[in-house]
Parts: structure tokens; sequence; C-alpha cells
């Protein structure tokens, strides 16, 4: 069958997107469902940092390949062997496609798992396979999912099946935004009523472990980033105070609100600067945690002796330490139940033809989540 879908020929590429139109939607081929296979019909998705980092270079991969990776839609077939899904279905996709086998998926780590980091790398489904074609040979995967399109074929262990009363412009951010910062709270932190927490980087992941930190309970909620707009918006949400990272003297102003620092600093900005403002923020044994992917070539350094003589945790969170399987059904119930206000994050929607356009307000700091409809 055809599929439109939006296609990177080359990284790298200058700002504004809206120019350089990295991104061409073009009309592919697209192979049914083999064995542990689903088609689904891609009816929204989200555009994420993840995208951002490949069409810009920082997060090298294959090309060329169909981007997108925060979908959800309807399935319209199934293919050999699938249990437990059927066509109409309305599903979620996750952008690590767990194994089930490797020793991390077997310790219950599935955003760890290692056979489906390395078809990720290779642009290729968990089959190893393409299913994907234009007029000049194979397009790759773009983490087992290349939602940007109207179909994709996916693994079985890419989708979870979820309530189909929930407007899937909605669900779609439950694949990426949602779990990833919740679940870097909830999860990873494993923040505790009454503890404060700072949050520094206002974008869809940012925002999401600020909700997820209301969620949690606790009792102070700092917000740091550059854009006031988004400071703002962070109050209504939850953040019981907010500072400019621009400011010189963020640091010590934030150890002298909160009494030394917060127990919890989440970087979700994925770039060092952030990541030195929430360690520098974490107070005695307290805990940072980044849900970054800054450019490989990025370091980060520290005083090594403050992780002894403070008892100090650093630690990295990837699909929020999320079994995707449990956890997003999970974070739709309290979203059902008002716990979880995700959808006050979502800026705006937007047709696949502007998908360039979109990414240029994604770059530029305007938007919390913007979604693509189909």
């Amino acid at each position: 069958m055809q599929t439109r879908a939006a296609v990177l020929h080359e990284m790298g590429r200058p700002t504004p997107y809206a120019e350089s139109q990295p991104l061409k939607v073009e009309t592919l081929e697209l192979d049914g469902p083999e064995r542990d296979e689903v088609l689904v019909q891609v009816k929204a998705v989200g555009l994420c940092h993840s995208d951002l980092s490949v069409i810009n270079g920082s997060r090298p991969r294959p090309t060329p390949m169909a981007l997108g990776h925060e979908a959800a839609g309807v399935i319209t077939e199934v293919g050999e062997g699938v249990t437990g899904l059927k066509p109409g279905d309305h599903v979620v996709c996750s952008f690590v496609p767990s194994c089930g086998h490797c020793l991390p998926c077997q310790e219950g780590r599935p955003a760890l798992c290692e056979t489906g980091a390395a078809v990720n790398n290779e642009g290729v489904l968990l089959s190893g396979e393409r299913r994907l074609h234009s007029d000049h040979g194979p397009v790759n995967h773009h983490l087992g999912v290349s939602g940007f399109a109207e179909y994709a074929v996916v693994s079985r262990n890419s989708v979870i099946k979820v309530d189909p009363e929930v407007p899937l412009n909605k669900v779609a951010i439950f694949g990426c935004a949602v779990i990833t910062g919740v679940g870097a709270v909830i999860n990873t932190a494993r923040v505790k009523p009454g503890s404060s927490v700072a949050v520094v980087g206002l974008g869809g992941i940012g925002l999401n472990a600020l909700l997820g930190a209301v969620l949690a309970g606790a009792r102070q909620i700092i917000a740091v980033d550059i854009n006031p707009d988004k400071l703002e918006f962070a109050k209504k949400i939850g953040a019981t105070s907010t500072f400019d990272s621009r400011d010189p003297n963020a640091v010590e102003n934030i150890r002298s609100a909160t009494g030394g620092g917060v127990n919890y600093a989440f970087e979700t900005a994925g770039v060092v600067p952030a990541m030195e403002t929430a360690y520098g923020i974490t107070k005695r044994g307290g805990t940072t945690v980044t849900t970054g992917l800054p450019d490989p070539s990025h370091q980060f350094s520290f005083p090594q002796v403050t992780l002894t003589a403070e008892e100090r945790t650093v630690k990295g969170s990837y699909l929020g330490s999320c079994v995707p399987s449990r956890d997003i059904p999970r974070f739709i119930e309290l979203y059902k139940n008002g716990r979880l206000p995700v959808d006050q994050l979502l800026t705006d929607s937007l047709p696949l033809d502007q998908i360039n356009e979109g990414f240029d307000r994604l770059a530029n700091g305007e938007v919390s989540r913007l979604v693509i409809e189909m």
C-alpha cells in the first residue's frame, strides 16, 4: 500500500526549517505487517526534541528516514502471531521496542532493552527489517515507529492498547512526553510527598515532570527556564515559584529560597548549562536526574568530592524508567480522573504538510507540545 510520510534525507540543514525544508512529505510504499507486527492508521503524532535532534544532526541516524515516534492511532491489520490486539483497537506507540529476552528486559527495565537500542540505531524494526520504500530504495524507520505518516507498520512490542474514549491527539503525548517527564519523577527519582523539587527546562518533558511533582505531592516546586511565558505557564499548572536561568545569580537565589537547595532536581533541556544549574541547586543528600539527550560530544563536570561528602545522587532517566505497558494505562487513568491534566500542555495542532514550520516553533521554544493530526 501507499502512505504519505515526512522523510528526512539530510541532517543539519539550517533554520528556519520552513525555508530549508529538511522534511519532505512524500508518498512511500509500505509493506504489510509480517509476523508479530501490526499496521496502524496514525491519527496524531507529537513533535519532540528527539525528532529535532535528528533533524539538526546532534543525534545522527541513517538517512533517508521517516521521522516521528510519539504517535497514536487505530490498528487496521495484525500480522501472524499477534495476540491481544485486533483491528479497531486504539494504540499508542512506545519508542523502545523491548524484545523481552535480553537481561534488562528480564530485569523489568524495558527502556534499556539492548535489542531495541540496536535496531533503533540501525533504523529498522524489531524484526531487523524495513517496511518503507521509495523509488530509490529502502527508507529507515525512526525509533521503530516513523509516525509522521498516514500509516505505519510497527512491532507488536511497540504499541500499547489504550482506552478508546480518550481522544488520540491527547493519547499521542503519553508515548514520550508524559512517560518521560512524569516517569522521571515517579519511577526514577521516586519523589516523596512533602519534598522539594526543581525542574530545569520547561519543554514538553519538563512541564510533564512538573505535573508529576504535583502528582507526587511535592510541597515546593521550582520551575527554571529562560522563557518568561513558560515560567508564567508553569505557575498555572503547579509551580510554587519560578526563576529565570539567565540570571547569573539564579543558582544562589534558588538555594536561598529553598533553604540550601531542593531534594530533587530534574534537568530536561538536554544542554550542559541546564545540567550544571540542576546539580548546583540540589541540596546535600539530594538527587539530580537528567532526561535530556545532549550532543554526544558534550561533557558535564562537577566536584567529585560532593558525591561522597554530601551523599549526592546523579541519575539518568530514559523513557521515564517506565514499563510502557504498565505505566501508560495508569497515567491515562490519572488523566481521566483529573489528577494528571496533560491536555493543558497541548499548544496547537498542525497538518502534516506544515511539519517544518512546526519544528521551527519547537526549536524556538514557542510551544509546549505541538501535535500533527492526520
